[in-house]
């Protein structure tokens, strides 16, 4: 999960009305300026340093990584800097002119991020749906085990959870979960309905069909 991406949705009114799973391919990124013997650093989005931190370790360890904002800003800076490489895909390569030294560097072949598409409109059931809802919790003891009982009472099952902190409140936390299953199915309308007296708030990011690879 990226981080603030998930930070978002505890400030915003928009709904998950979808997902998309795509095969993420990481290249190796230099500018036709680059001096290949004087590299010494290496631009990427953090999820993707970390998607290829074993190509790295073995390839380039002594390298510094550099974490910027996206695949897109790492390939930007390499117009002016002769000693920089960058990971980004296709279209950064092709955005910005860069020549690929190496391609899929990923670490897992099979690699896939997954997308979320936001709106304002409730989804209508497709038969193999997921829910998404978070959950805040309160500071206590076990509080997680009772979050997650209704789930297992009513039969749901739960695909991810997610940790964030609860802004601004100190050692507060919020829970992002995604479970099988549509809002307007009984079996999930339930557990929901038993996890709210449970917790101090929890809100339905919506219901979608699950993506198809």
């Amino acid at each position: 999960m990226v981080n603030h991406t998930l930070d978002g949705f505890l400030s915003s009114t928009l709904k998950i009305i979808g997902e998309v799973e795509l095969p993420i391919h990481q290249n190796f990124l230099v500018a036709e300026h680059t001096k290949l013997d004087g590299l010494s650093r290496i631009y990427s989005h953090q999820q993707s340093l970390a998607q290829c931190r074993h190509w790295l370790d073995v390839n380039y360890p002594n390298v510094e990584r550099v974490a910027v904002s996206s695949n897109g800003e790492a390939a930007r800076r390499l117009k002016n800097e002769w000693h920089s490489a960058a990971i980004a895909g296709d279209v950064a390569a092709a955005e910005y002119g860069l020549h690929k030294l190496y391609s899929n560097i990923e670490d897992n072949p099979s690699n896939t991020t997954r997308f979320l598409i936001i709106g304002h409109e409730a989804i209508a059931p497709s038969g193999q749906d997921k829910t998404s809802i978070v959950v805040s919790a309160h500071d206590k003891a076990g509080a997680l085990i009772e979050i997650l009982k209704p789930l297992s009472y009513h039969g749901v099952s739960m695909t991810s959870i997610e940790t964030r902190p609860e802004r601004p409140n100190k050692w507060a936390y919020v829970f992002f979960i995604d479970m099988n299953g549509h809002i307007d199915e009984p079996n999930v309308s339930a557990a929901i309905a038993d996890i709210r007296p449970l917790v101090k708030d929890v809100r339905v990011l919506g219901s979608y069909p699950k993506a198809v690879l």
